[in-house]
This record gives C-alpha cells, structure tokens and sequence, in this order.
C-alpha cells in the first residue's frame, strides 16, 4: 500500500533546491496591509505566480528533467496537465533541449494552452478529463518510449516543489500558517515535508474550490476515489488524484492540518482582491487561499504566508472579473 513508500523528505527537498537553482528564481513575498488588518495578525503573499513559466510548477519539472538519463532524454518527455504543469514541463524540457508533448482535456483554457506551445512543446488535446488524457501519455509511454512526468504524484516533482517551502522559511520565518493551493497534492506535500520539518508547529492548511475539490473527496473517503472534473474559475485545481497514487494522498493526510473549500464567488473576490489591492495578477487557481482570508476561514495565531501559486489567467476573463463582471464558468463551458 502506499503508506510503506517513504515519503518525500527535506533532505530530497534540499537536493532540488540545488539541483534547480540556476533555472527557477526564488519569489519574493509581500506583506499585506489590509490582510494584516483584517486578520489582526501578519499576513504575507508568497508570490509565486511571478515564477518563470507563470506558476511552482516549473520547480518539479526541472527537478524531474535533471534526474533523466541520456537515453531517456533523447526520447522526450510527455505529461498530462490542465495547464501550469504542462508549461513548466514545456520550458524545463526546452531548457534541456528535449522533446516534449502535453496531453489536456477540452476543459483546458486556450490561453494556457497557447502559453504551452509558445515554450515549444506540442499539445494534445483528449477527452473531458485529466483520467481521458492520461490515456494518451500511457500510449506515448509504450509506443514512443517517453518518459512520464506526472503533474504531481512523483518523488522529484514534490521535491522540487517543496523548495517552495524552503523559500518561505527564509522570508518568514516565524510563519505560523501557511495557506497551499490544493490540487493533486504535489505543492501540499512538498510544502508541507519541507515545513513541518524545520517548524513542526506550523499549521499547514489546503485550499480548493467546491466545484470538483478531488483531494479533499478523497481525504474524507480515506482513499483515493473518483470524482467529476467540472468547469470552475479554479481550473489548475481541476483534475483527480489518480486511483493508485502512492505520494501525494498519504503525504497529505499525515502532514496538512486541515483542507477548506471556496465559492466560485470567493475566487472571483479574490482575483479583484489582489488585482486592486494588492496589484497582482493572480488565476483563479492561486487566489484560493486569499478567498478563504476574505471570508473569515482562517484562524490563526501568528503570522500568515498564503501561497498565490499561479498567474497564467486569460486576461480577457481576468478584466471581466476585476471590472465586476459575475463570470460563471459553468454556463460559459460547452
């Protein structure tokens, strides 16, 4: 069972911290004055969605990458992704000078499916869903001799993820709570292993949306099951976790505290939250863990670092938002 693999831990985090380093840029974090306010405690953005390829995801990637043989670079890599995996995956693979194919579903938004092929990667497009385009990077696997990287149930990919972890140890040290976008669980775990490491105390909560919130289904399931991928302004957050996912899920249920879920119309408070107060450009999907602050979800007592994990939003949908507009994903999705 998945308990008996070791988990992913600081040591791993360190070695891609250095495996890394000349690729990925290290994120500055920014305090917020309102949010301060509003909690009566500090409160810092991790920002993360000014990463190069515009979210964390580049991080395990390139972490990845750096762990192929030669053969296997030769050969390419392949992915499934509903977006920042797939276009940290295609810079990382371009950094290397390999080949590289993102498999997406049709809820993939085009600009981050434009954001893929401008690194030089090819897209795919397959099915409804991430389980759908997974089928396609099977056969990529067995007939072209690929190597898979998944999006997040993968020792080098939580790795290099967790160096976000790191990062904010060295800018806030004292944090008290962190606040982790919450997907397939690659960031959580990462984050969460290199944390409670060097400050067990730390409360570790994920965010997500209520429309399709797979990791927090299966935690309450206590195994990994199937949940519908549906439209939501959260899209990076979209996908399961994977039936036989041997990482993330365990990792997730020993090490983060609690797991919140967020209305769409938080999310969209949020984006506007950032955009004007906080002059950030932040998707749907990084803005989660700021849509539960505004909402009064997080107690805490000392400092706070909310992670704003990506910024690749399609800027014609992120002025509708930030001008006002109710933008319902869910009606605007064939």
């Amino acid at each position: 069972m998945s308990e008996q693999i070791p988990f992913v831990d600081v040591s791993e985090i360190e070695r891609a911290r250095t495996a890394i380093a000349d690729t990925i840029r290290v994120t500055p974090v920014n305090a917020s004055p309102y949010l301060s306010n509003l909690l009566d405690r500090p409160v810092h953005l991790k920002l993360e969605h000014t990463q190069i390829s515009g979210s964390f995801k580049i991080r395990g990637a390139t972490n990845a990458i750096a762990g192929l043989t030669d053969d296997q670079k030769r050969a390419g890599v392949v992915g499934v992704s509903t977006g920042n995996h797939g276009r940290g995956l295609a810079y990382a693979a371009k950094a290397a000078g390999i080949p590289c194919i993102v498999c997406m579903s049709k809820l993939a938004p085009q600009a981050k499916i434009d954001g893929i092929e401008a690194e030089g990667a090819e897209v795919r497009i397959v099915g409804r869903s991430q389980d759908e385009a997974q089928e396609e990077v099977v056969r990529l696997v067995a007939d072209e001799g690929m190597t898979m990287i998944p999006p997040f149930d993968h020792r080098a990919v939580i790795a290099g993820q967790g160096t976000v972890g790191l990062e904010l140890l060295d800018q806030v040290p004292d944090v008290a709570t962190v606040l982790v976008p919450l997907s397939g669980g690659g960031l959580i775990s990462g984050v969460a292993a290199a944390v409670k490491a060097r400050r067990p105390q730390t409360t570790i909560i994920g965010i997500t949306m209520e429309r399709g919130a797979a990791m927090h289904a299966c935690l309450h399931a206590g195994r990994p099951v199937l949940i519908d991928e549906l439209a939501t302004l959260a899209d990076s957050l979209g996908g399961g976790i994977g039936l036989d996912n041997q990482l993330t899920f365990p990792m997730t249920r020993a090490l983060v505290d609690d797991t919140l879920l967020v209305t769409e119309v938080g999310i969209s408070a949020a984006i506007r939250h950032l955009y004007w107060r906080e002059r950030q450009i932040v998707e749907g999907s990084g803005s989660v863990g700021i849509a539960a602050l505004l909402a009064g979800r997080i107690a805490s007592a000392g400092p706070v670092v909310a992670i704003l994990s990506g910024g690749n939003i399609d800027m014609g949908q992120h002025h509708r938002i930030v001008s006002g507009e109710d933008v319902d994903v869910t009606r605007e999705v064939a």
